[in-house]
């Protein structure tokens, strides 16, 4: 196969839209195909209406422990952005590639798919394992079925690389991330005779609560040091109910999400909101008709926090690899949480691109970054063959 270069990969990857609400397969097919023409076997993990897989594949000897390069194939909306280019056709201007994804992170997947020609013709001691996974931009959601599999393998990877951006420093460790939804159920009437049960109400009392513990934890003092914000946040993204002016309305519905700072306790957010729930708001409310709950609260994703490992072999290699001696920590979450937490891996974030250009309009990663990145997986390369 004719060797293409990560820039030129980049330009096939963007020209996939894989929003994470539409399927990858047309990706991953190609990911697939690519990978055959070098002699590589992937397998495949579906969701349940399968138009979505995760791609497992590995390079070299599978008896012996490796190394996991892991990355997400699904990018953001551009719906009600404005961007100055098609963001899935890679633009080049002012020095810059531009497109959806070039850096949060198909930047990271076309330098180590560039780099997979020259894996296949190393004599590799120990493996390199390919995992591309769907819906992490939707909560992690998507990788656990692979990430499953990895926990399970009778010879265990020694370490993760999980290609986020990072402007190709290392990172290791950052906050949890859980995403939920109240749903509240009140009963309509006609707006009139004040006899309904205002779900909007309550719902909003319920908000106006999460507010003062929001700014009760941004008060806190900081117990891990490094994290920007360096306290654990709340947000309330959106809010929906209501049928008309003159109805009390019946229904009201809010999603929400808070990332909690390594080492504090991820459900003391839910446990107090439940409180105020069943102490303030359910004895004015009353029962609601038939058995139905007033109010209702699941999650819809859960990422644990990735938990620093001073000395494991995932820092030290690729803080060799990466000529440098500091770790660093992030806000966001990524599936190294799930890596580390479910699959036993101890893993590592590192990868071209700046986050801060993640989910923007008019997306970019520079070309040094994908330079650093090639160079970076050249010497992971000389690292594992013989």
């Amino acid at each position: 196969m004719t060797s293409i270069t990560s820039s030129q990969m980049l330009e096939k990857l963007v020209a996939f839209d894989t929003t994470s609400w539409k399927s990858n397969m047309a990706l991953i097919d190609f990911i697939r195909n690519y990978l055959a023409g070098e002699g590589i076997e992937s397998h495949l993990f579906f969701n349940d209406e399968r138009n979505k897989a995760n791609l497992w594949a590995t390079i070299g000897p599978a008896e012996v422990p490796g190394i996991i390069l892991s990355g997400h194939t699904d990018v953001v909306p551009v719906d009600g952005q404005e961007w100055a280019s098609d963001p899935f056709v890679v633009t080049e201007r002012d020095g810059k590639f531009y497109g959806r994804g070039t850096s949060d992170m198909k930047g990271f997947i076309a330098c180590v798919l560039a780099a997979v020609p020259a894996f296949a013709k190393s004599n590799l001691k120990e493996p390199i394992h390919l995992a591309f996974s769907y819906d992490e931009e939707i909560g992690c959601t998507g990788c656990m079925s692979m990430i499953e599999y990895v926990r399970d393998m009778p010879v265990k990877p020694r370490a993760c690389i999980v290609g986020e951006p990072t402007n190709m420093k290392v990172v290791n460790s950052h906050k949890g991330l859980s995403t939920l939804i109240t749903k509240v159920r009140g009963e309509e009437a006609h707006a009139s005779t004040d006899r309904g049960v205002n779900a909007i109400y309550y719902a909003s009392r319920m908000i106006g609560f999460l507010d003062d513990l929001r700014r009760e934890l941004k008060g806190r003092a900081p117990e891990v040091e490094g994290f920007d914000p360096p306290y654990t946040t709340l947000e309330v993204g959106t809010i929906s109910g209501g049928a008309a002016p003159n109805i009390t309305p019946a229904h009201c519905q809010f999603e929400w999400e808070f990332r909690t700072v390594p080492g504090t306790d991820p459900e003391e957010i839910l446990h107090r909101l439940e409180e105020f729930v069943r102490k303030e708001l359910l004895p004015e409310m009353g029962p609601g008709k038939e058995g139905t709950e007033r109010v209702v609260t699941n999650y819809t994703s859960r990422v644990p926090a990735l938990l620093p490992e001073t000395g494991s072999s995932a820092e030290t290699l690729v803080l060799a690899l990466a000529n440098s001696n500091e770790t660093g920590k992030v806000s966001y979450g990524t599936e190294a949480g799930h890596f580390q937490a479910t699959g036993g891996i101890p893993t590592v974030i590192c990868g071209p691109g700046s986050i801060i250009q993640a989910h923007r309009p008019d997306e970019f990663i520079e070309p040094g970054e994908l330079a650093a990145c090639d160079d970076f997986l050249q010497k992971l390369r000389a690292v594992v063959s013989t």
